[in-house]
């Protein structure tokens, strides 16, 4: 009797021991399968993250913050001043009633235009948008800006684009 109680706990302990090599094996197995996609995930969303960067540099290029030819024509002024002044100056021609007169257009539809965003490019250019809520367009300005820190702008050329109502 003592001979197959030793019997039975042997092949208990060999069957305690199976199952739990199986169970290891198998768990590392699928941990080995998670980590290898996780680390495709992040290579993935490292290409997505470098690319957007590149994206975003290039499109960057064309700002007065990175332009260098830009910085070192007002080299010893404060850009971030004269930028904010520049944008400044064409939201408070905003106000006229007529519309912006940057945007050239007569008032439409009984609105009048204004300018809603603003991109300066460099130490001349600046893009706008502009709208009076059904009909929209884009213009290019030169500004320049004088000894005494007075801002002056010059429309270049203006563009409505096709009005499709409602």
């Amino acid at each position: 009797m003592k001979k197959n109680l030793y019997l039975y706990l042997f092949i208990f302990a060999l069957l305690i021991n199976v199952f739990t090599y199986m169970y290891f094996t198998q768990t590392l197995k699928h941990e080995g399968e998670r980590i290898v996609k996780v680390q495709e995930k992040v290579k993935k969303t490292r290409d997505s993250l470098t690319a957007d960067t590149d994206k975003r540099r290039v499109s960057d290029y064309f700002t007065i913050e990175n332009d260098a030819n830009a910085r070192d024509y007002f080299k010893g002024q404060d850009i971030d001043a004269i930028a904010i002044k520049v944008r400044d100056g064409i939201y408070a021609q905003n106000a006229n009633t007529k519309g912006n007169p940057l945007v050239q257009y007569p008032a439409m539809d009984n609105r009048p235009f204004t300018v809603s965003k603003i991109k300066i490019l460099n130490h001349r250019w600046i893009i706008v948008d502009f709208s009076n809520g059904l009909r929209w367009g884009e213009a290019l300005l030169k500004y320049f800006v004088e000894d005494d820190g007075k801002i002056t702008y010059e429309t270049v050329d203006t563009t409505l684009f096709n009005f499709v109502p409602y």
